[in-house]
This record gives C-alpha cells, sequence and structure tokens, in this order.
C-alpha cells in the first residue's frame, strides 16, 4: 500500500476511535442483515465480540507500517475463525460490512479517496487471511 493510503486508513480510523462501539454495532447490524446465518458463529457477548472486532482492526492499522509483522497475527486469527466455522466466502460479506460501517460513521468525512483505501486494506488483510487456510 502506498504510503498516501496508509495515511488516509490511519487517520480516518482515528476519527472511528471515539464513537467505536457504536461502529462496531453498525458493523455487526449490518453484517446479520447481509447474511443472518453468520450471527450463529458469534457466541460471545456482543460488548465482547465489538471490542474483539475494533482491537482486531486497530492491530491491523497500526500494523501497515510493517505488514511483515502483522502476517503471522493475521495467518494465527484467520486459523481460528476456521475452527468457528467461518468459510472463505464470508470475507466478502464481512468487507461490505465494514465498509458500510465507515460510510456510516464518518459520514461525509468517508471521501471516495478513503474508501478506496479501506478497500485495498481489506482486501490486503482477508488476502493474507485466506491464505493462510488454503
Amino acid at each position: 500500500m502506498s504510503a498516501d493510503r496508509i495515511k488516509l486508513i490511519q487517520e480516518s480510523w482515528k476519527k472511528v476511535g471515539p464513537i467505536a462501539d457504536s461502529a462496531a454495532q453498525i458493523f455487526y447490524e449490518k453484517l446479520f442483515t447481509l447474511d443472518p446465518s453468520l450471527r450463529s458463529l458469534f457466541r460471545t457477548e456482543a460488548y465482547v465480540q465489538r471490542k474483539k472486532l475494533i482491537d482486531i482492526l486497530t492491530l491491523g492499522v497500526k500494523g501497515l507500517e510493517n505488514i511483515e509483522r502483522l502476517i503471522p497475527t493475521l495467518q494465527s486469527l484467520s486459523l481460528r475463525h476456521v475452527n468457528y466455522g467461518v468459510k472463505e466466502e464470508y470475507y466478502d460479506t464481512v468487507g461490505a460490512a465494514l465498509i458500510y460501517t465507515l460510510g456510516a460513521s464518518l459520514k461525509e468525512e468517508f471521501t471516495e479517496e478513503i474508501k478506496q483505501a479501506w478497500v485495498e486494506f481489506y482486501a490486503l488483510l482477508s488476502g493474507v487471511m485466506k491464505s493462510a487456510v488454503k
């Protein structure tokens, strides 16, 4: 990823920080609207799951400056997700819910340029995770 796109992601994520729990709630509402069957994969309390989502996204955003160090963590996470019943096709639904959430949370600040940076970022993360289980 280019330095400019990394900066866009990091700066926009800082804006999500103060509303992170609300953003995570939007994410899960959208995810379960897009695919209600995914609800059965989440067995922990909703607030715990929201925190996990924010934590992993924060880790990813911070790790963008040294993606090579992030790869083993993503691979490990992917292997755990397989044990939870996550299938490769779910990644597209998660990506759609994530982009929707960012748009709903950042509103007019979610420009097309920022959106494309996040699409690239998610493609990178999900690509690493999907390749770990092939």
